[in-house]
């Protein structure tokens, strides 16, 4: 029997996984649940990442990939005015929208964790926000206002309240110098 030429199958497979991952958590995800949710055979899931982990590292990439393009369209370089009022309206936009989204990202992010392969990752997205970050201010500044952005996020999705944007952009402020 001839192989079908499906070149989206890669794609679909990681977007399965991220699917997985945001309904079940990390503790679901295996190939066979990859699969499954795919809808492509066993075979095919292991042909495109061998491990678990080569899976996940594909998918917190993609992840990460959406909130670094949203910052970077927010914090265009040389961009002027009121960084805290626009990173604080972002973080309203990424946790007013489909929280499953966010509390994947995290997800994968914290897998890091108990998993180094992701490690690298995460670092990445680390740096790559921090850079869009130092466009408007240094790059100590930079790294703490993602610390608290990251502080402000997790506490919002680990105790089910609301995103208050005022604190956010108050909060931000003082880190500005």
């Amino acid at each position: 029997m001839a192989r079908r030429y499906d070149p989206e199958r890669r794609r679909r497979i990681l977007d399965a996984a991220i699917r997985v991952v945001g309904r079940d958590g990390i503790a679901g995800l295996s190939h066979r649940t990859v699969a499954a949710e795919a809808d492509v055979p066993l075979g095919s899931t292991t042909y495109h990442f061998a491990t678990l982990e080569e899976l996940m590292v594909a998918a917190l990439r993609q992840a990460n990939e959406g909130f670094g393009r949203r910052l970077a369209e927010r914090l265009p370089a040389g961009g002027q005015g009121d960084l805290a009022a626009e990173l604080a309206a972002e973080l309203g936009a990424w946790l007013g929208g489909e929280r499953s989204g966010v509390e994947l990202e995290y997800e994968l992010y914290l897998a890091a964790l108990r998993r180094p392969a992701l490690r690298p990752v995460a670092a990445e997205w680390t740096e790559d926000a921090a850079e869009l970050l130092a466009r408007r201010t240094d790059p100590v500044t930079a790294r703490a206002l993602l610390a608290l952005m990251d502080g402000i996020c997790l506490q919002v999705l680990l105790t089910g309240g609301s995103y208050d944007e005022e604190y956010a952009r108050t909060a931000l402020a003082r880190l500005i110098p």
